[in-house]
């Protein structure tokens, strides 16, 4: 027997979400059915808000609800240092280190040839515009670490060198609490050239 139609568009427009499958775009389903309305007009209301307040930030093209962002607009931030990523969520993983200080830069993606991503389709233009303006000293690349990352990491190495900063790539190898037993060639060699005086 098959769900009542409201229901099954639910489960329809869940399966769309990154991570969710069809069992568990039902199981969503089946929870918010049994959830109190309020509690779903709450949630109804905080992703209508998402799509209305948030929006990317004019320099750094980070997610905020005010432009520019808390990180550019901070004066304890130092301007020196550029830290480029490929999305949003990348700037929190850094963040939650509390070691970085400087400001970021968010690309949007990676040149992706195969998937038709080219160099117009990043914010690799303002990149450039910014570290042209001055101030900046360092521009750490901090891509992730697959090919797309690489290549892309590479591309923008060359763009940045010519223009006077330290560019600079963000250290990989092994994660803290693995085995070394696990590790891949590229793994391990990545850890080796990344180490560091102790």
């Amino acid at each position: 027997m098959s769900h009542p139609e409201p229901l099954a568009r639910l489960i329809e427009h869940l399966q769309r979400l990154p991570g969710i499958g069809p069992k568990s775009a039902q199981r969503l389903a089946f929870h918010l059915l049994e959830t109190p309305r309020e509690e779903v007009e709450r949630l109804a209301d905080a992703m209508r808000d998402v799509k209305e307040r948030v929006t990317y930030c004019s320099i750094c093209s980070n997610i905020t609800d005010v432009d520019p962002c808390a990180y550019c607009s901070s004066s304890d931030r130092d301007r020196a240092v550029i830290c480029v990523v490929e999305h949003p969520q990348n700037v929190s993983a850094i963040e939650k280190t509390r070691g970085f200080k400087g400001l970021y830069h968010v690309l949007m993606g990676t040149l992706s040839p195969l998937h038709g991503v080219g160099p117009d389709d990043l914010k690799i233009r303002e990149l450039l515009a910014r570290v042209g303006q001055g101030g900046a000293e360092e521009i750490i690349l901090a891509t992730n670490p697959t090919v797309e990352g690489e290549a892309t990491a590479i591309y923008l190495a060359r763009l940045l060198k010519p223009l006077g900063v330290r560019v600079t790539r963000i250290a990989m190898g092994i994660p803290v609490g693995s085995d070394l037993d696990y590790a891949d060639e590229l793994t391990m060699s990545r850890a080796m050239d990344g180490r560091r005086d102790v």
